[in-house]
């Protein structure tokens, strides 16, 4: 590194991210928690395993082609410009091990371009992959007590590891073709983790089909309860306090951006590297959190589990702008999000017939892509990036960017790749096992456990 301040900001940012990926590990936690509360206790292996082996299964793709992904294709490839080189993000790449910045080996690398990857590549990874596994989650909760592991885990992979990493390049990356033609501003994942998978969950229980019983015969919809609401309530207050860390794990901590003239000055950036402050974003996740649960509480007249989805729906809707928003912007914003989300999900309930049990579309799409077009018309006119070349922020942008981040990139492929599990048969479980249970092998050893000691009662009783 080349002084003292170098060193310190690389060290710093270092430790930084790796503290992120611990919070942000709190969601994942959280998502296996609430969706086994939610889910009914026949079903609960099932929810805790599906969920489960998001993590090795994600972990292992991400790094093998995700990572790279994100560097390599924020031109489209063939939109702004041609496939980018990312020596440090192939699996291959010496950086993917202890390297402490001296010279290279591999081609196409080198420590003047690259070096400091050589220190930050594995922290950032990983809390990119957490963003990941939050995406491949947000599926996981639409689809419970019905879907097979084997196509869940498929479903996963794509949107863990494939379809997200796109429009994080896409509309992610300082330099992303979104960011450069349409002016695509999203601070805190709005559209590229929460309306992406929100699309991609509706795209798969569209095909799906509904839970056994979830409807009556005139297509009135039941009310299946969550099996444990105090599990849900632990679940969902892990997440929200995961969220702290998926927040910022989307800044940058200390950049100089006013390098480029001639000068210094060192703040805190979002992901496009213009500037903010962490003080900022503590008020807006707090009244944004806020403003949703107050909402919810309205709207659902006191409905204690839609109030926590509220929150996390007032988060979401607020996200894309939480940057630059006012705390004041940012609550009512907020109530915004939670108002779309329950509205949303009962009308699709009712009218569509979509049975999607945790509310997953409605909290992360619905509110997703209100958040998106909220920012455009709140923010209309400011820069997208530091590049004054880019596009400014706009509404007609945002509704650009939505509609490519929850239909071309979440429900289109969600929709297709459940279409060809559901040909081969791969897609749902069978009638009598949903009925049973999908933990259907532990019911049978139990009950072949009972059966064999009422045998032997049989022969031997027990005095007494």
């Amino acid at each position: 590194m080349d002084n003292e301040l170098s060193s310190f900001i690389t060290i710093f940012t270092e430790f930084y991210y790796w503290v992120t990926v611990v919070f942000m590990f709190f969601i994942h936690v959280g998502f296996c928690v609430y969706e086994v509360g939610a889910s009914r206790w026949r079903n609960h292996k099932h929810t805790l395993l599906k969920n489960t082996m998001i993590i090795p299964l994600v972990t292992v793709t991400w790094y093998l082609f995700g990572w790279w992904m994100y560097f390599a294709l924020p031109n489209g490839p063939g939109i702004t410009g041609p496939l980018l080189e990312a020596g440090w993000a192939t699996p291959w790449s010496e950086f993917m091990g202890t390297h402490l910045g001296g010279s290279t080996f591999q081609e196409g690398l080198s420590v003047e371009n690259d070096g400091w990857w050589s220190r930050i590549n594995g922290v950032f990874f990983a809390a990119f992959l957490l963003f990941s596994w939050t995406a491949a989650s947000i599926v996981s909760g639409a689809c419970l007590e019905r879907i097979r592991p084997s196509a869940y885990w498929i479903c996963a992979v794509a949107i863990g590891s494939f379809f997200w990493v796109i429009d994080a390049a896409w509309g992610w990356h300082p330099d992303g073709w979104m960011v450069q033609l349409l002016g695509y501003h999203d601070a805190y994942a709005s559209g590229v983790i929460h309306a992406i998978a929100g699309g991609f969950a509706l795209g798969v229980i569209i095909v799906l089909g509904p839970r056994l019983g979830k409807f009556r015969a005139d297509g009135t919809p039941r009310n299946i309860n969550p099996h444990n609401p105090w599990l849900v309530t632990v679940g969902l207050f892990l997440i929200f306090s995961g969220f702290w860390g998926f927040y910022v794990a989307c800044n940058i901590p200390m950049l100089d951006v006013g390098a480029g003239d001639g000068g210094s000055y060192f703040t805190a950036t979002n992901i496009y590297l213009t500037p903010t402050t962490l003080s900022a974003i503590t008020f807006n996740f707090l009244m944004s959190l806020s403003g949703g649960m107050l909402s919810a509480f309205i709207v659902s007249k006191g409905d204690v589990l839609w109030i926590y989805y509220g929150g996390l729906a007032g988060v979401i809707g607020a996200s894309a702008g939480n940057d630059l928003y006012h705390p004041i912007q940012a609550c009512i914003i907020g109530m915004g999000g939670a108002w779309v989300c329950y509205k949303g999900h009962f009308f699709a309930e009712r009218v569509f017939k979509i049975d999607d049990p945790l509310g997953a579309v409605a909290v992360h799409g619905y509110a997703g892509i209100y958040g998106l077009i909220v920012v455009g018309f709140m923010l209309w006119g400011y820069p997208a990036s530091m590049n004054p070349d880019y596009a400014h922020i706009s509404p007609l942008g945002q509704l650009a960017g939505a509609a490519i981040m929850f239909g071309l990139l979440g429900f289109l492929p969600g929709f297709i790749i459940a279409h060809i599990l559901k040909a081969f048969g791969l897609l749902r479980v069978p009638r009598g096992v949903e009925l049973a249970g999908l933990d259907l092998k532990e019911i049978h050893t139990r009950y072949e456990e009972k059966e064999e000691l009422r045998a032997a009662l049989a022969k031997e009783p027990i005095d007494g």
